[in-house]
């Protein structure tokens, strides 16, 4: 699989790096319902035997869970696997995520995630959310701290605006941004990319395939089989832009199957077309499901393909969020 710098981490990563929000299983406010932890320890051996080299995690996903499913899967591969984490999020006894960013808590919160994830060193640590946005210089400079002893080979950030990156980048300039963007989610396109692009700030962006809702029509059928507790229950494209969405989607599916790849294919060569971005985040819950993204696709499409894509956006308006 091609691989890009992330930025100035001194790492290599593959274009796609596999994502494990939803294998934190459930129990919180932001789960995706119930996930076999036999799944999950399957779904990431089965990215790292098909070449992928990063996993991006969080303790806010499982509260905590994720990483100790990440760190028992990972143990036999530490030779061939990045391992990406994040603090900055807290969560009370019922499982309510919050804010918590705070440089008091930057060293405890990465020995934590260490011990979870059975590693001497993490190889990204990133800030998950700049909430407060007050505590942002603090924390930062008590991750540089952990750097230089030794515990973070890389820093980075996520859901970062310009101002909040200009700000820290007075201290250290970040090894690398990861940002939600997709089809549907194009905020960062007129301002962010540019910067990071400028600055050799790496981009790993979240939600390539925006929630799986890219991957496959969600029509009411597949509405049904959804957990209870899986948030995504509440997306617009589910709820009141229904109708556009899944119009969108089968015409989406059209280019898909003109190009010879899965909708989910199709939507993450779009997010890695654009220049500024390093790798694209895919999440997966079973093993067939990272086959199925991965396998005999090189995620490149051409200059048409990609007008074709950004024409029929246009026509659908509502579903995107620039």
């Amino acid at each position: 699989m091609l691989k890009r710098k992330l930025g100035n981490s001194g790492m290599e990563i593959t274009i796609v790096g596999l994502g494990t929000w939803a294998i934190g299983g459930t129990g919180y406010n932001y789960s995706w319902g119930s996930q076999d932890d036999k799944d999950s320890i399957e779904t990431i051996k089965a990215a790292i035997n098909l070449g992928i080299n990063w996993v991006d995690t969080a303790p806010a996903y499982g509260l905590g869970h994720s990483e100790k499913i990440v760190g028992i899967a990972t143990k036999d591969h530490r030779d061939n696997v990045f391992i990406f984490t994040k603090l900055g999020k807290s969560w009370d006894e019922k499982g309510l995520l919050g804010d918590g960013l705070s440089g008091k808590t930057v060293r405890q919160e990465t020995l934590q995630s260490m011990e979870r994830l059975g590693v001497d060193q993490i190889d990204l640590m990133q800030i998950h959310w700049p909430r407060p946005d007050t505590e942002i210089e603090s924390a930062w400079e008590q991750m540089c701290k952990l750097v230089d002893e030794g515990k973070i080979r890389a820093i980075g950030v996520s859901n970062f605006n310009v101002e909040q990156l200009e700000r820290i980048k007075k201290i250290r300039v970040p090894g690398s941004l990861q940002p939600p963007y997709c089809i549907f989610r194009r905020e960062i396109e007129k301002e962010i990319l540019p910067w990071c692009k400028e600055h050799n700030v790496g981009v790993i962006c979240y939600s390539p395939m925006y929630y799986g809702l890219l991957a496959e029509k969600f029509d009411e059928q597949r509405i049904s089989k959804m957990s209870p507790d899986d948030w995504r229950r509440k997306l617009p494209e589910l709820t009141t832009n229904h109708k556009t969405y899944c119009e969108f989607y089968d015409r989406f599916k059209e280019i898909a199957d003109e190009c010879k790849m899965t909708t989910g294919q199709l939507a993450i060569a779009w997010v890695l077309a654009h220049p500024a971005v390093t790798g694209a985040i895919v999440g997966a819950r079973k093993p067939q499901q990272i086959k199925e993204i991965v396998s005999n696709c090189t995620f490149e499409i051409s200059a048409s393909i990609k007008e074709k894509i950004d024409s029929l956006s246009e026509q659908y308006s509502p579903l995107i969020r620039r």
